[in-house]
């Protein structure tokens, strides 16, 4: 197979570059992860994701060994302490808790485990060591207890993001505080109450700020300049302008990554999800209703960088698409997988180009359907290695019709149906006429009406 150029979006250039990693034997790339005081949401997973996707298509290219995917949870923040102190719990408890639920879900999503998954508390002595790097060579200062880092000793900040200093301070994650020397500098240590978790340091107990693990953790796991870096649209800033920050000039200006990647927000009808305006969904609750599967399905039915909704209707849709592609792998549960065709690859490389993907999935499918024999079995095979490159196709094609999420209706029940439907029309009660339509539609029954009558086939 032709190996394909690997192009990907660089949101610090803001185009298409062909990647090209430092050491073809050890890519390097590293995912915010969440922070763990509650259930994530689905704007969590679609991360979680897209950067799965993007783990398995470098594992794909350069080899399942050579790829080493850093993952953190963030364990210290204060959100997990007002949880704590709402809750009663110990902040240990909650975090434990949360991790495991993060795990167990994404585990769910078909998501393979990262290489490396850092909790932040592990790192606390290398984010001291590092605090203690930036003062020694002037990039930040101590005030009340706090360690700051002074963005304006850094001649590049606010370049990766593009937001000038107005955006900065308008910013509802900036903190405007009396102690600081320019109002958008940031914290890197801040002190600690009695009654909050800290850590003795040469500024007295404390506890790190929230973007300093980060840098902190990949120069241990992946050293000082990693190849791809990449986490939500909202990340920016001033995470990821402050990560780039102190982390530049703590490594005598070593760039932190060479590319960068960030997904695109989820909308919920016409507003951005977001707590402020109560519409979140938590993976908790779909999990609850639809299968792991027809959820990642679902997150990548849009191209990752651009905004989508999220809908019944989209669920729906990618649960029949998933019940057609089944369909065809019950016919031959046991093949063995082959090599992904080269159609679906290019499209992977493209930027990750899950659409034209899954398109192809579908192409696969209906080049397969009308096949005989072994040229079936051998098309199966090459469409059962095209899903599995996008995470699907993990279960049992048997236990996926078995269990009940997409059960076949017998012909008897179709055809009564039908019959039932012919009679609503009869009597001009569209709405039942309409209602059975869908029903048989979302069992993957299509119906097509005539003059002589209506006829129907599976999807």
């Amino acid at each position: 197979m032709k190996n394909s150029n690997l192009v990907l979006f660089d949101s610090a250039t803001r185009k298409k570059h062909v990647f090209l990693p430092t050491d073809h034997k050890r890519v390097t790339m590293y995912a915010c992860g969440p922070t763990v005081y509650s259930y994530p949401h689905i704007g969590n997973y679609r991360s979680t994701v897209v950067f799965d996707q993007l783990f398995r298509v470098l594992r794909h290219k350069y080899g399942v060994d050579s790829v080493v995917y850093a993952h953190n949870h963030t364990d210290i923040d204060d959100k997990i302490i007002h949880a704590s102190q709402e809750t009663g719990e110990p902040i240990g408890v909650i975090t434990a808790k949360y991790s495991a639920v993060y795990r167990d879900e994404s585990h769910k999503l078909n998501v393979l485990p990262p290489t490396v998954v850092t909790m932040a508390t592990d790192y606390v002595d290398r984010m001291i060591s590092m605090v203690c790097e930036l003062l020694e060579k002037g990039f930040a200062y101590v005030t009340e207890g706090h360690v700051l880092f002074a963005i304006e000793q850094f001649d590049g900040y606010g370049s990766f993001s593009g937001i000038n200093r107005e955006e900065m301070l308008a910013g509802a994650r900036v903190e405007v505080a009396s102690y600081k020397q320019n109002p958008a500098d940031f914290v890197l240590w801040k002190p600690s109450k009695d009654d909050e978790p800290g850590w003795d340091s040469p500024w007295g107990r404390g506890r790190p700020g929230w973007h300093l693990e980060c840098s902190a953790m990949i120069e241990h796991e992946l050293g000082q300049t990693i190849d791809i870096h990449g986490g939500g649209q909202d990340l920016r800033f001033p995470h990821h302008e402050n990560e780039i920050a102190q982390s530049s000039c703590a490594h005598g200006g070593a760039p932190l990554a060479r590319y960068w990647m960030h997904n695109g927000f989820i909308n919920m009808g016409t507003d951005k999800m977001s707590k402020s305006l109560g519409n979140i969904i938590i993976m908790h609750d779909l999990l609850r209703e639809w299968h792991g599967e027809v959820l990642r399905f679902s997150l990548l039915s849009a191209q990752y960088r651009q905004p989508f909704d999220w809908t019944d209707g989209l669920l729906e849709q990618s649960k029949q698409q998933l019940d057609r592609f089944y369909r065809l792998l019950r016919e031959a549960p046991d093949v063995p997988v082959s090599t992904p065709p080269q159609d679906v690859v290019v499209a992977l490389h493209d930027d990750l180009n899950t659409p034209v993907a899954i398109a192809v999935l579908h192409a696969l499918r209906d080049t397969a359907m009308q096949l005989t024999g072994s040229a079936r079995i051998e098309a199966i095979a090459s469409f059962r290695a095209a899903g599995e490159l996008l995470g699907l196709f993990a279960e049992d094609p048997v236990k996926w019709f078995e269990a009940g999420r997409a059960d076949d209706l017998a012909e008897g029940e179709i055809e009564r149906l039908i019959a039932e439907r012919n009679k609503a029309k009869k009597e001009r009660d569209f709405a039942t006429a309409d209602r059975i339509r869908k029903h048989l539609s979302t069992n993957s029954v299509i119906l097509e009406d005539s003059q002589t009558g209506t006829t129907w086939r599976r999807k």
